[in-house]
């Protein structure tokens, strides 16, 4: 069962294989939804500052009455913030927030504050500080893992020539109709786990005739391709949604999609976001 595997970060700390992501779900809503996962079993919960949800987030987990050492938490700092006293304070904020005494993992929101996400400036020295800052919150045991989030190749040899912790995770959009190859392939062989949010492309996924028809081949839903179709790449899905049977569904992934159709799913062109396209991550392509 998928609830119950995990990879190994670089740093030796089990990361569940699969997690719950809260984008879009309010602060009033999300602890309920927390709470059914980790009861479903779920134990990785993916959260950020911007969702503006992390007290929701802290509430579901202790609602849930499951161990906090058994459940793995991720937030993201702000991507706006990019000086390491805007990082650090952020940190302690979000611990405050959701009122634990640790976070198991923090990231980096993006490389560019979201108003200009398709800007050229990559904000090197910002992104330099903000690392500084996880840095030192790993360092005191604040956090047990820290990571970035939309980093390209240029955005993370930015890190990687001047850390003295690499970065754990890179947390991107990959799914089927938007698959960013090498930029996956130049994280993973700097022993970098990428993580993959939107599995399931906004939901537009359920528009591709030949994904809806695979699907129909495993009989499974568009979803459950979408998330198992990540997992084969050695990637992290981070699912999103507040419908707990979806939330169960998600998890059912005990199918393996051979590898003629993997190929297919691989070539599938790249999809249209339409209204979805609005948001920096789905206006534009990771290199």
């Amino acid at each position: 069962m998928i609830l119950n595997e995990n990879y190994e970060l670089s740093n030796g700390v089990e990361i569940p294989k699969l997690g719950l992501g809260t984008w879009l779900i309010d602060n009033d809503d999300v602890a309920e939804s927390v709470e059914k996962a980790i009861k479903m079993g779920y134990r990785h919960i993916d959260t950020a500052q911007a969702y503006e949800n992390e007290s929701g987030v802290g509430a579901g987990i202790k609602a849930s009455g499951v161990e906090r050492e058994k459940i793995f938490v991720t937030t993201k700092i702000a991507a706006e913030l990019k000086t390491y006293e805007e990082a650090a304070a952020s940190i302690d904020k979000s611990l405050s927030d959701m009122g634990l005494d640790y976070i198991d993992m923090m990231i980096i929101h993006s490389p560019k504050p979201w108003t200009e996400f398709h800007n050229d400036d990559h904000y090197l020295e910002g992104n330099r500080e903000v690392w500084r800052a996880l840095e030192d919150a790993y360092n005191d045991g604040k956090l047990r893992a820290i990571g970035l989030s939309n980093f390209e190749k240029v955005d993370i040899e930015n890190i990687l020539e001047s850390c003295s912790v690499k970065p754990m995770v890179n947390q991107i959009l990959a799914h089927i109709g938007n698959t960013p190859a090498e930029l996956i392939k130049y994280t993973q062989n700097e022993g970098i786990l990428v993580e993959a949010y939107s599995p399931i492309g906004h939901g537009k996924l359920f528009n591709q005739d030949k994904v809806v028809e695979i699907a129909e081949k495993y009989d499974v839903s568009v979803p459950q391709l979408g998330i198992r179709y990540d997992l084969q790449l050695g990637l992290l899905p981070l699912p999103k949604s507040s419908n707990p049977d979806h939330i169960k569904s998600n998890a059912e992934l005990d199918f393996t999609i051979s590898d003629q159709d993997m190929e297919v799913l691989k070539s599938i062109e790249k999809i249209d976001y339409e209204d979805a396209s609005m948001f920096p991550v789905y206006g534009g392509e990771l290199n």
